[in-house]
């Protein structure tokens, strides 16, 4: 499957440990996400398109309306990359 760099990045971070918050608009649907890695800092890639782009190909869920996190597709689907810390 074809991935996109940008959701390559934000997949590494979920697989990494990182969440999705999102806000609902009062008819249920996602109206802003914020992606945070497992130190709690904001990626800024993460916007509306990507988000309903990993949702669309099921390599992000929600459980009991819980943050986003990466299944075990999406982990798949990455590439390996480096953490560069």
């Amino acid at each position: 499957m074809n991935i996109s760099k940008v959701e390559q990045r934000v997949l590494h971070v979920l697989a990494q440990g990182g969440a999705i918050h999102f806000e609902r608009l009062p008819n249920g649907k996602v109206s802003d996400v914020t992606c945070f890695n497992r130190d709690l800092h904001v990626l800024s890639d993460c916007t509306l398109e990507v988000f309903e782009r990993l949702k669309k190909r099921r390599m992000i869920r929600s459980v009991r309306g819980q943050p986003y996190r990466v299944t075990k597709l999406g982990i798949t689907s990455v590439r390996a990359q480096l953490d560069n810390r």
